[in-house]
């Protein structure tokens, strides 16, 4: 069995301009800057025989490239209920249609669709428990925050296995975009 999503990996300097940000939270279990990511498609758990009709379906993916900003902070859950602290992103109608072919080919390769509606982020911090208030001040204090443009050229199919120190993303295989027009 293999762990896989679909996701766009950060340039090098992006990943660690949004490390700056990873500090003053207690109990937060902070994502390294080389394991930065923004998830286009969750998989989870399937044969390898299944991730090759994944691989194959996602090969069939034509879309352009495109730039992509960050923008704002937030978080999924709530107080000391707060699973995560992320980084947005700016709207963009070709992440979405990008975002779109992702999951036709996904379940077009047999596996069952996606139930949650797609919230483009790139996760900074994990939590088991947050300190409420030092989160709400972090995100009121890093409403503005901005990053990018960043050229997206390809997106790429990874696995995730874990490791001692959480989990380990092995790229397994890279789809490039057309460049644009």
């Amino acid at each position: 069995m293999m762990r896989l999503f679909v996701a766009l990996g950060m340039p090098e300097g992006l990943g660690h301009r949004l490390a700056i940000l990873q500090a003053g939270q207690p109990g937060a279990r902070w994502v390294a800057p080389e394991s930065m990511h923004l998830t286009l498609r969750f998989i989870g758990e399937v044969p390898r025989t299944d991730a090759e009709d994944v691989d194959e379906m996602l090969a069939g993916i034509v879309a352009p490239a495109f730039d992509l900003h960050l923008q704002g902070v937030g978080q999924f859950g709530q107080g000391t209920k707060t699973r995560a602290l992320w980084v947005g992103v700016a709207p963009s109608d070709s992440l979405d249609f990008l975002q779109a072919k992702v999951e036709s080919a996904v379940v077009r390769a047999g596996q069952p669709p996606e139930g949650r509606k797609f919230t483009p982020h790139i996760t900074l911090a994990r939590f088991s428990h947050a300190d409420s208030n030092r989160l709400q001040n972090f995100v009121e204090g890093n409403s503005l925050f901005r990053a990018g443009p960043w050229t997206v050229d390809h997106f790429t199919l990874f696995e995730s296995r874990m490791g001692k120190g959480g989990s380990v993303y092995i790229p397994l295989a890279d789809y490039e975009l057309k460049p644009p027009r």
